[in-house]
């Protein structure tokens, strides 16, 4: 298997549904104008992640549409098949799905399900997703997580296979993982088209696939004993604040980084917090987590180090933000998936990388 490709395409992520309509199809449709590859969107507990890109199919011709992330725990496999393949028909070929478990604060408090054995799960579900879309007949699946038909405990016993009532535009719908704790990156490396890292350092990318680089041939027999493509897609979420005032734009970006090390999941388990250490981080990581936990956010943002800002993000004028791209372009990254962009950052970074 090859983590990535030769080539380097760009993305634009929305994330929560919050700028309105008219705005958001506006730049999107002037994204897919300057070759931009592929338009995202979020979901946790407030705008979906779904009707948007029906929104945006309707409005664009070219480029792709997905979801990062549909929240596993938000959907029965059936309905996210179901989900997968409207969307793909409504879009002529256009849908990548975005799958991800989303953490403990989201699965218990919104979706009332225990957060439990996430990769197990997560692995299950794919694969009852992809039976679903293939549609080479019915469905039937007996695992940890999920039995499909129901026959546990509670089951009335009436039901049987079936399969899914309409023909897909495509037997296989692409689907990419957000992961980023060695497990779950591994789980994706063997049954994804892709992976979304939703924090990434080009140059020292090797603290996200260590697991990979250990378990090479047993990785690449999976993904082949999946049906998948050699390569793997690679594309992380890269914030992007540009500016002539290079120590603003990283000033701009800290709160954010620091939101993540110190509130993107418990204390004691903190994914965001686990991958920065990895990074090489470790004593910067603890010292945002503990400032973060103690109430002390701004001292938390003033604790990230500018290196670590000038790693994850692109900052700072056209001069800085060219020499950052050379990191990302000798990376393992296939796709940049800005997040954030202005209109003048998309053309920007239409002119350096695509």
């Amino acid at each position: 298997m090859r983590l990535g490709l030769n080539t380097m395409k760009a993305a634009i992520n929305f994330g929560y549904w919050g700028n309105g309509p008219n705005q958001t199809v506006e730049m999107v449709k002037h994204a897919e104008s300057l070759g931009y590859d592929s338009v995202w969107t979020s979901e946790a507990s407030g705008t979906d992640a779904v009707s948007p890109l029906a929104f945006l199919a309707a409005h664009t011709t070219k480029i792709k549409l997905g979801t990062a992330i549909m929240q596993i725990a938000g959907r029965s496999p059936g309905t996210t098949a179901m989900t997968a393949v409207t969307l793909d028909l409504l879009s002529g070929g256009r849908f990548i799905l975005g799958l991800g478990v989303s953490g403990p604060a989201v699965v218990e408090a919104w979706h009332s399900q225990p957060y439990g054995k996430p990769i197990k799960k997560s692995r299950e579900y794919i694969e009852i997703v992809r039976m679903i879309i293939a549609r080479q007949g019915l469905v039937e699946y007996h695992g940890e997580h999920y039995d499909v038909p129901y026959m546990r405990e509670g089951s009335t016993g009436l039901a049987s296979p079936i399969k899914l009532m309409c023909r897909p535009r495509r037997p296989r719908i692409p689907i990419w993982l957000a992961a980023m704790g060695p497990r779950n990156v591994r789980m994706a490396l063997e049954t994804c088209d892709g992976i979304m890292p939703p924090i990434y350092s080009p140059s020292k990318e090797a603290g996200l696939f260590a697991q990979y680089e250990d378990d090479r041939a047993e990785i690449d027999a999976a993904r082949e004993r999946n049906g998948l493509k050699p390569e793997c897609e690679v594309a992380p979420f890269v914030p992007i604040a540009s500016g002539a005032d290079l120590q603003r734009c990283r000033d701009k970006m800290k709160p954010a980084v620091a939101f993540w090390l110190g509130a993107m999941g418990p204390k004691e388990n903190n994914f965001y917090n686990n991958l920065a250490r990895r990074f090489g981080y470790e004593d910067e990581a603890l010292q945002i987590r503990d400032l973060y936990a103690d109430g002390r956010r701004s001292e938390a943002a003033a604790a990230v180090p500018d290196s670590m800002v000038d790693e994850v993000c692109l900052v700072g004028p056209r001069e800085h933000i060219a020499e950052q791209l050379e990191a990302w372009k000798a990376s393992r990254v296939t796709t940049l998936i800005l997040t954030g962009p202005t209109k003048e950052e998309l053309e920007l970074i239409a002119e350096l990388v695509l």
